[in-house]
């Protein structure tokens, strides 16, 4: 585990560096991960994070196949958006554990 200050707060963050409680994470923090990132977020990429946490928050498993299906936003899109992984990348900015479906 280790820590990171974003937002002048102190979160933990798993060696692979995703939030280890995503109930720390705030949506300004979601802006200083993303500039680690190299991308600069609109409302959709908030829109299709809010979707992920709250899915996240009810238990329910996050994947590709979900945000297709959650007529937020096509596959196409997700991947314009997050580009390189976008899962494993949506999820850091978002303040999620590291997907299970991803290596």
């Amino acid at each position: 585990m280790n820590e990171r200050i974003y937002c002048g707060k102190k979160v933990i963050l798993t060696d692979d560096g995703y939030f280890a409680e995503p109930s720390t994470w705030t949506r300004e923090m979601a802006y200083e991960i993303a500039g680690e990132e190299k991308l600069e977020l609109t409302d959709q990429h908030f829109s299709i994070m809010e979707f992920m946490r709250s899915k996240f928050l009810k238990g329910e498993p996050v994947s590709i196949r979900s945000i297709n299906h959650s007529g937020i936003m096509d596959v196409k899109t997700f991947y314009r958006l997050f580009p390189g992984a976008p899962l494993k990348k949506a999820s850091k900015i978002a303040g999620l554990p590291k997907p299970s479906s991803c290596i």
